[in-house]
């Protein structure tokens, strides 16, 4: 039996992280799919919609094993929601998604996925995004 997170923000990194767990998840698995969003005016009703939207893909891809989703609305780092997320669920592996930026855009806006690689203290999976 394995704990496995999967941390999105979008069906495409859903997609993407499912497409690397689809044969190898079975029943006896658990899979959390993480949505994290700041809240406050920093999300909008879309943002949610869009979380949801992105959780519903894991939770129907990966029906083979047990799949439970959670989204947060902390004011969290989403890097902070997941390190706090594969502590609490107990999660032997995080995969990832990760996409293409500038490096413009990775200095300007940062990585969240490259706060939880270095932040992780178990493995973590990167898997790209098509």
């Amino acid at each position: 039996m394995t704990t496995f997170l999967c941390p999105t923000n979008s069906v495409h990194a859903s997609a993407a992280s499912c497409d690397y767990l689809a044969d190898r998840v079975d029943a006896d698995d658990t899979v959390h799919a993480v949505n994290s969003l700041l809240g406050g005016d920093d999300t909008s009703a879309r943002d949610v919609r869009d979380g949801e939207e992105a959780l519903n893909v894991v939770a129907v891809r990966l029906a083979a094993a047990t799949v439970e989703t959670h989204q947060f609305v902390r004011g969290n780092d989403p890097a902070e929601d997941v390190r706090a997320a594969a502590e609490s669920f107990g999660a032997d592996e995080i995969v990832i998604s990760l996409r293409d930026r500038s490096p413009v855009e990775e200095a300007l806006f940062g990585s969240v996925a490259r706060r939880i690689l270095a932040d992780a203290d178990r493995p973590v999976v990167a898997v790209p995004r098509e």
